[in-house]
């Protein structure tokens, strides 16, 4: 389980973004998170994420800290052009995971086509592509990495509602295989549809629905 326990966040000591959150997201739940911009939603996600210390409280990945269970939390971020390099094909952007690990070469071409990719973009750098064409790119990435937990941060705001579904039929049906996902958007009915529970943030505490 994903767990965070009275977690503060912030970045400065006198100015907290999150404070006090409790939250647990279990192997197979998609849980969703809503609120305002600026009220410490993506500030949560990098923490769950373990690209952020707590300030106070903990986070941690099965029992462990999530230093010690690298892999096992991928993330993907609002902006894909932020988090990819533009020097890479979209071949290599897709394949990081299996290079970092020396693990055996994906079929990419399965891979893609999984989020909506045919096998002639995958040789096309970031430049010659759409936001939402890299955006699949980058949950195909997190998806190869195999992860226990999932985290989107408004992950679907470049993707049209016919992208949007079909990345989300996948993630569902990889939670039904035991991915535990945390889904952070602003779109209250994507989140009604695809999630087993939704909190929203507030001045950096949680409310559940």
């Amino acid at each position: 389980m994903l767990v965070a326990d009275a977690l503060t966040v912030g970045y400065r000591p006198d100015a907290p973004v999150v404070r006090g959150v409790d939250l647990r997201v279990a192997p197979g739940e998609i849980v969703g998170i809503t609120g305002d911009s600026g009220s410490g939603k993506t500030t949560l996600a990098k923490t769950m994420a373990g690209l952020l210390p707590p300030s106070a409280g903990t986070v941690t990945v099965d029992g462990a800290p999530p230093r010690a269970r690298r892999g096992a939390i991928a993330m993907v971020f609002q902006s894909p052009r932020a988090a990819t390099n533009p020097q890479f094909t979209l071949a290599r952007i897709i394949a990081e995971p299996a290079t970092i690990r020396r693990a055996p070469a994906p079929d990419l071409t399965a891979v893609a086509a999984a989020v909506g990719l045919t096998p002639d973009l995958l040789y096309r750098r970031p430049h010659a592509l759409s936001d939402g064409q890299l955006q699949r790119a980058c949950v195909a990435r997190a998806l190869l990495q195999r992860p226990r937990y999932l985290v989107l941060d408004e992950a679907t705001a470049m993707l049209d509602a016919a992208t949007t579904a079909t990345i989300l039929r996948l993630i569902m049906t990889k939670a039904t295989n035991d991915l535990g996902v945390l889904l952070i958007s602003h779109d209250h009915a994507l989140l009604a549809a695809t999630c087993t529970r939704v909190t929203t943030v507030a001045n950096g505490t949680l409310t559940p629905h």
